[in-house]
């Protein structure tokens, strides 16, 4: 893809890639180990499976625990904005 050239300051041209190139170029210095939600999951049946069960395996909390938590958290932040 060709490369834009933009002008950034008055003396200085910065040229910036396609965003296309910039996500590859920041898809391939990732590690694949780690799990990103910007980059596509491509995977067959059983690895999503996989990738489910270990989701469900983690912790959950009910939503009335969510709730409380959030409302907790809301009056302490409404608080520190007075």
């Amino acid at each position: 893809m060709q490369k834009k050239l933009r002008q950034t300051s008055e003396k200085e041209p910065t040229i910036v890639a396609e965003p296309a190139v910039a996500y590859r170029t920041a898809v391939s210095e990732i590690s694949t180990k780690e799990w990103n939600p910007n980059v596509p999951f491509h995977g067959t049946q059983e690895e999503w499976w996989e990738h489910f069960h270990r989701i469900e395996k983690g912790s959950f909390m009910s939503i009335e625990e969510a709730d409380r938590d959030f409302e907790i958290w809301k009056k302490g932040y409404l608080a520190s904005r007075i």
